[in-house]
């Protein structure tokens, strides 16, 4: 069945491959971003929304209701990266990090919900990460957000349990984005080389993970999928194996081991 479908931050990566998979596939898709001129030559409708205001998001809520009556399938994917040392990290982009991959989670969806209660139909897709299911160093707030969603889900899931609305997270590894490059990295301030070296190499297997990634063609067939299941699963795991079996292998060493294989993959000695 055609469904009418939401999918925000659509302009770049995993949001415009997901929007340009569903669109494909003959639902009606408004795809958002906060810049409309970013978005060119797509098979989707474009929308201009900004998930960190709550005029916006409204505004673009409205407009869909407006055009179509209904939001069957939410995708909240908009999100941003920053990455830095969080013993000395300032709140400022603790609060920017939040903003985005949080905030903006709770703005769209409490918008688009109360629509879903009432028709006693829909599905809520949040784009969390692997990131959200182990923490990686120097990219803790980035980590601290996707975590965040996942509770987020779990408790809103058991609140929508009788109301014919469903919620699940997608949790996708490293994929080969624009998301590599606009990444904001917050200043190493300490004078400490022996730190200093341990956070470049970090940043440097992070990036390298990500330019060696999946194409974002591959979580947007995924999403299709998920969007066809009657009753989708609390959790997909989209990646490289050698990515996604670190939730199985977090779940069944010693703490102390999975720490080690995280350690020596980012270079922390």
């Amino acid at each position: 069945m055609k469904k009418v479908i939401l999918v925000t931050g659509a302009s770049s990566g995993l949001g415009l491959a997901t929007a340009n998979a569903l669109a494909a596939g003959g639902h009606t898709v408004y795809g958002t971003t906060r810049d409309i001129k970013r978005i060119k030559d797509v098979s989707f409708k474009p929308l201009q929304m900004d998930v960190t205001d709550d005029v916006s998001v409204n505004a673009a809520i409205d407009t869909i209701i407006k055009a179509e009556g209904k939001i069957d399938v939410l995708v909240n994917n908009a999100g941003n990266g920053i990455t830095g040392p969080l013993y000395a990290m300032p709140v400022e982009f603790a609060k920017k990090q939040f903003e985005v991959n949080f905030f903006g989670v709770v703005r769209v969806s409490s918008a688009v919900l109360p629509g879903m209660i009432e028709k006693k139909q829909g599905l809520v897709i949040n784009i969390g990460s692997l990131a959200g299911l182990f923490g990686l160093p120097y990219q803790g707030l980035y980590c601290a957000s996707k975590f965040a969603i996942e509770g987020y889900s779990e408790s809103l899931r058991m609140e929508l349990k009788n109301t014919g609305v469903k919620v699940t997270v997608v949790n996708p590894g490293d994929f080969k984005t624009d998301f590599t490059g606009n990444r904001e990295k917050a200043p190493f301030p300490l004078k400490n080389d022996s730190l200093q070296k341990e956070f470049e190499a970090a940043v440097a297997a992070m990036e390298k993970d990500e330019n060696k990634g999946a194409n974002p063609e591959k979580l947007g067939a995924k999403i299709c999928k998920i969007v066809a299941t009657t009753n989708p699963k609390h959790n997909y795991l989209v990646g490289a194996m050698d990515q996604t079996i670190a939730v199985t292998l977090k779940a069944i060493l010693p703490g102390s081991l999975f720490v080690k294989l995280m350690d020596d993959h980012y270079g922390i000695k």
